[in-house]
């Protein structure tokens, strides 16, 4: 008979949630910085599973039904878990492991299960693992995830909780280790409930002195519950111009960190902050090295530890559809350059179409997380292989860590919306917001990076004037189409940008062909 390998049930608690259930003699300490366990949930009393004689006569008739397919296997192991149960198959010699994946759906329908998952390659085993949906499918809280000694002792103030893996060991991992996230799937596969547990989990490791957030909510409903906690940098953001000019802000704030890291010779924000405490703990804080003074009285200020900042997105194909190329470039950018200066992005949604999720965001956010789709194509889109089409839903997920090619399985911490307004209220009474108002405001009130599609007021230089007058030196076409096409604008934008260099002495008026004379000489670079 095959080895069963008993349930992780009993996981190790925290000495925080230990200290906090504990009974005061005298009066409570009043002063917290960071939101009580017990506004989370308790988790859900344990559902009785398989028994030990169901699971040997299950794995007998996963041998039978393969056998009838022709694949010889023998069952040699079982692992029962809290939503799914894994079989491992040791296949007799000459069988490929494409043999038993092409079948997946001929074994669902054979042990009249909704779906099977096949993982051909179980690292450190020889083996193929069988992935089959328990009958009672238990709850996952993330109350049980942030009670564990496993999120106390990660070395991380960018803690994610993210749920159970198959054997029900806690999964939780450091968001600056990745340093980006990219999550997908379908409407209702748990994206938004495993984004708010994502966000309480660092809310519960962290405080604002520490992680700084900026919210993105195109859709105005999941995110805007966390208006007004003192981790803010700006109010949650619903306007998708404002998006843009908040991305734009952490590609300068990540300049600025940059230059501010190079003139103290270190190699990271962790090594910035560092050196800054160690100089303050010494008295000898380190002053601004670019500040200029307005005048002589002017002191110039020392500098102050930085936090990290984490972007989060909730629905990055509405923002793309919105205010296309340029939000790529920037958000391409960031996820190149700015793990150091310490800026993460966590970006969710739900059309994960190569449009979407281009080869550009991809090639730099190795880290992603996929939940139930519809298609196999979807899988390959965000994990380049497929899997994710067989999932469960309701926060069953795979997620794929930095460095490795092999996704684990892991079943999303539930949280419920009054669990979140009870975190959220709590935040607020700990301190207010300091906003910075820079961040939604555009480059000049609307300047030379403005978003290239969004029509400007027509008593304004267009932003995308100059790049319009080098293609027409560059090209010496100067038909609106073809400006139109090159800038990807509208017709009507095009054409008030010909006519301003018409004015501009740049470009001659309308002839009768329909050109027209190229007044600026061809650049001599």
């Amino acid at each position: 008979p095959p080895k069963i390998e008993p349930i992780i049930s009993d996981i190790q608690p925290s000495i925080r949630s230990v200290k906090e259930k504990q009974e005061y003699l005298f009066e409570p300490p009043t002063e917290t910085v960071l939101p009580p366990l017990n506004l989370l949930d308790d988790p859900a009393p344990s559902i009785d599973q398989y028994s030990k004689e169901t699971l040997e006569a299950m794995s007998k008739q996963v041998e039978l039904k393969l056998k009838d397919f022709g694949v010889e296997v023998k069952v040699v192991a079982v692992h029962p878990g809290p939503v799914i149960t894994r079989f491992e198959l040791n296949p007799a010699p000459g069988i490929k492991g494409n043999q038993i994946i092409n079948l997946s759906k001929d074994l669902a329908r054979s042990l009249s299960v909704i779906s099977v998952r096949i993982v051909d390659v179980i690292p450190g085993k020889p083996y193929i693992g069988l992935e089959i949906p328990n009958e009672n499918r238990e709850l996952v809280t993330l109350g049980e995830i942030l009670n564990t000694s496993q999120y106390e002792s990660i070395n991380s103030s960018l803690a994610l909780a993210l749920g159970k893996n198959i054997s029900g060991t806690p999964i939780v991992t450091a968001l600056d280790k990745m340093p980006h996230l990219l999550v997908a799937g379908t409407t209702g596969s748990g994206k938004s409930v495993a984004l708010n547990a994502m966000i309480l989990s660092l809310l519960y490791k962290s405080t604002a002195s520490d992680v700084r957030m900026i919210m993105i909510d195109p859709k105005m409903l999941e995110l805007s519950v966390y208006e007004g906690i003192p981790n803010l940098l700006s109010p949650v953001v619903t306007d998708m111009k404002e998006a843009a000019n908040a991305l734009r802000w952490c590609v300068a704030e990540m300049e600025r960190r940059y230059k501010l890291m190079a003139s103290l010779g270190v190699r990271n924000i962790s090594g910035f902050n560092r050196k800054i405490k160690d100089a303050s703990d010494k008295g000898q804080p380190i002053p601004d090295p670019f500040y200029t003074p307005i005048n002589d009285e002017d002191e110039i200020p020392y500098l102050d530890k930085l936090p990290s900042i984490v972007v989060v997105i909730d629905e990055l194909a509405d923002m793309m559809m919105t205010t296309g190329k340029k939000t790529e470039e920037l958000i391409a950018r960031l996820a190149q350059k700015a793990r150091a200066a310490g800026i993460h992005l966590i970006l969710a949604t739900q059309r994960p179409s190569v449009d979407v999720i281009t080869g550009l965001i991809k090639a730099n956010i190795p880290c992603r997380i996929a939940f139930q789709v519809s298609a196999k194509v979807d899988s390959r889109t965000i994990l380049d292989q497929m899997g994710a089409e067989q999932l469960l839903g309701h926060g069953d997920m795979l997620f794929l860590p930095p460095g490795s090619s092999n996704p684990e399985r892991v079943h999303g911490a539930f949280v419920s919306d009054e669990e979140v307004h009870k975190v959220v209220s709590n935040l607020k009474s700990l301190g207010s917001p300091e906003y910075n108002e820079d961040i939604l405001r555009g480059p000049n009130e609307g300047g030379a990076d403005a978003i290239p599609g969004l029509d400007t007021p027509s008593n304004e230089m267009d932003p995308l004037y100059d790049e319009a007058v080098r293609i027409v030196i560059e090209t010496r076409k100067s038909s609106i189409s073809y400006i139109q096409r090159r800038l990807k604008v509208g017709y009507n934008r095009a054409a008030r940008i010909v006519e301003e260099m018409e004015k501009s002495g740049l470009v001659g008026p309308l002839e009768s062909n329909g050109s027209r004379e190229i007044l600026i000489p061809p650049s001599t670079e």
